[in-house]
């Protein structure tokens, strides 16, 4: 039989955020891991590209996170209930998806690129299956608590490392502390100049020296990163099942409503976070006052800004006209990401061209620019003649124990 229909606008609205995510991964590909804070730990800082910074901090930074995280929780309630109603173990499908997502992710972690999300969402998304029967307002309702959640633990993160910093400054900090402070400041700030020299030299070397450095250095990454970021990212996902059901994801909602969505969560979002911006730029980049501007400060602001975003973009794809590019990019979305990081790498790091660090922040945007090129070129060209983009029949097929199919004239044949 042939698979289920598609919800269209979903794959659209993936497709946009899978191209948006590259503005700010950009950053972590091209340049020292600080500058994706802090414009002044690389990029260079004139006004063109402080500009280009500023404008990813305001519209990019934790938004299309925000939204990829919001559609992959309505693709997990999608998933189950297609289960449920072919009379399979959505359990058992929900938790082979995931353990197959972890392993490419963290394939994609030590062997292409430590800025990885996958993990994160396959260990999150695990977390989530308890919460797919729950009624959209309980799921909001949820949502709203692990959000609140989320505040406390950042702001006591935040705590810790401004008492990091404290101790660092003291005469007779010790060895340790002093580590601690510079290990913290190179991912988030301006870090010493013979760790940047480090930095750069692992990424423009030899591949097999950026596996052996990822092993250890990023070994501790992913369950800081869900210590940090889990109850956000996990309001996210029940977000998007809450979504799902309401509409708001498939086109449901008139022109009207999105837009009217959209500008209200844009009066209530982009002002505060313009202030974070200013805020960033009135403090000369310190090192903690940047980090709190995009981490404590900027959490209350991101989900709003990222669903009114969202809600612009479906104003646009209720249009009428055709978005057949785009929807294909979103079909292949998880061939999209990791294509892409396989190509920045190639681009940015030793064992392809060894541009890392040497290429501004603004002339970064048209690498941006020809990448979306390559995605709304090859995507749709793939799909007419295959079902599924090619690393996501590789995670369906492992994840369901036996190869799918694959061409569209197979699936057509199937269902004669």
């Amino acid at each position: 039989m042939p698979g289920p229909a598609r919800h269209a606008t979903i794959d659209a609205l993936r497709g946009f955020a899978v191209m948006g995510i590259l503005l700010m991964n950009i950053a972590d590909f091209a340049l020292p891991s600080g500058a994706y804070f802090n414009p002044l730990a690389g990029g260079g800082t004139r006004p063109v590209d402080l500009a280009a910074w500023a404008i990813s901090f305001v519209l990019v930074d934790g938004k299309m996170r925000a939204i990829f995280s919001v559609l992959f929780g309505a693709s997990t309630l999608i998933v189950v209930k297609r289960a449920e109603a072919a009379g399979l173990s959505a359990t058992r499908i929900h938790f082979a998806r995931m353990a197959t997502l972890g392993v490419f992710g963290a394939a994609h972690l030590f062997l292409v690129w430590p800025g990885d999300i996958l993990l994160h969402y396959a260990l999150v998304g695990t977390l989530a299956l308890p919460f797919v029967g729950f009624e959209p307002r309980q799921q909001l309702k949820i949502a709203m608590l692990l959000l609140c959640a989320q505040l406390v633990v950042v702001a006591s993160f935040f705590a810790s490392f401004v008492a990091l910093r404290h101790a660092a400054s003291l005469p007779d900090a010790t060895a340790s502390t002093l580590a601690a402070w510079h290990g913290f400041a190179d991912g988030i700030g301006v870090g010493r100049v013979q760790d940047v020299a480090a930095e750069i030299a692992v990424a423009r070397g030899p591949w097999r020296g950026f596996i052996a450095h990822n092993l250890v250095a990023q070994a501790a990454g992913p369950p800081f990163l869900l210590a940090f970021d889990g109850l956000e990212t996990l309001a996210f996902m029940l977000i998007g099942m809450a979504a799902l059901r309401s509409g708001f994801l498939t086109g449901g909602w008139s022109r009207t409503h999105y837009l009217r969505a959209a500008a209200i969560g844009f009066a209530i979002g982009l002002p505060p976070t313009i202030g974070l911006c200013w805020l960033s730029f009135a403090s000369g980049f310190d090192t903690i006052a940047t980090f709190a501007a995009a981490t404590l400060g900027g959490l209350p602001f991101r989900p709003i800004l990222g669903l009114a975003e969202a809600a612009l973009a479906l104003a646009w794809l209720s249009g009428g006209a055709s978005h057949t590019r785009l929807e294909a990019v979103g079909r292949a979305a998880f061939s999209n990401y990791l294509g892409t990081s396989v190509a920045m790498t190639l681009l940015f790091d030793g064992w392809g061209l060894a541009l890392f660090d040497r290429i501004e922040r603004i002339w970064l945007c048209p690498i941006v620019a020809a990448t979306w090129l390559a995605m709304l070129a090859w995507s749709p060209a793939w799909l007419r003649r295959f079902r599924y983009g090619p690393l996501e029949w590789a995670w369906r097929s492992l994840a369901r124990g036996h190869p799918q199919p694959m061409r569209v004239d197979a699936i057509a044949t199937l269902s004669q």
